[in-house]
C-alpha cells in the first residue's frame, strides 16, 4: 500500500500532472473573462442593434408544440461571438510574440523513440544526430542572433529544416554545450 501511495504522489506531484492542472485552471479563468465579454459587452451591442438582449422569448408553436428558435438564435450568436473574440485574442497574443519561444508539436526520435522537439538537430537522449550536416556554432548563432533581431529581441525557435534521411553519428562527433 506504502509503495501505490509513493507512485501515486510521483505521478500527481510530476511536471506534466502540474502543468495539466495548471493549464486547466488558467483555460478555465481565461474562458470565463472571454465568455463574459462576449455577454457583457458584445451581446449588449446586438442588442443596440436588434432592440432585444436576447430572443429567448421568440417562439413558434405548432400543434401545442413550441418551439424556441430565439433560444438557438441566442445561442448560436454567443458562441459565434465568443468563436470571433477568441480567435482574436489568439491572433493578438501571437502578434505580440507570446509563446514562440515554446516549440508545439512532438516528434519522435527514430534511435531511441523518446519525444523531441520538432526543429532538433541531435537527440537529447541518445545524442544522436538528427540531420545530414550541423551548422557550426558561429552560423547558428549568427542566424539566431538574426531572428531576435527581426522580432524584437524576443526568444524564438529557430526553423531549421529537417530532411528525411538520418544517419548515425559518433560519440566524438557531438556538439557539446
Amino acid at each position: 500500500m506504502r509503495r501505490l501511495w509513493s507512485e501515486f504522489k510521483s505521478f500527481a506531484m510530476s511536471g506534466n500532472m502540474l502543468d495539466l492542472a495548471l493549464g486547466f485552471i488558467i483555460g478555465a479563468a481565461f474562458a470565463k473573462i472571454i465568455d463574459s465579454l462576449a455577454n457583457n459587452v458584445l451581446m449588449q451591442g446586438v442588442a443596440a442593434i436588434f432592440g432585444k438582449k436576447d430572443f429567448t422569448k421568440l417562439v413558434w408553436t405548432v400543434h401545442g408544440a413550441d418551439i424556441k428558435y430565439g433560444a438557438f438564435l441566442t445561442d448560436l450568436v454567443n458562441f459565434l461571438l465568443l468563436v470571433a473574440l477568441l480567435f482574436a485574442v489568439v491572433k493578438f497574443i501571437v502578434m505580440f510574440g507570446f509563446g514562440r519561444g515554446k516549440q508545439f508539436g512532438k516528434q519522435q526520435c527514430p534511435y531511441c523513440e523518446e519525444s523531441i522537439a520538432p526543429t532538433a538537430l541531435v537527440c537529447r537522449f541518445c545524442r544522436q544526430q538528427l540531420v545530414d550536416d550541423l551548422p557550426t556554432l558561429i552560423d547558428a548563432r549568427t542566424r539566431l542572433d538574426e531572428l531576435e533581431r527581426k522580432r524584437g529581441g524576443l526568444p524564438v525557435a529557430i526553423p531549421i529544416p529537417i530532411p528525411g534521411r538520418r544517419k548515425a553519428v559518433k560519440s566524438d562527433d557531438v556538439p557539446t554545450g
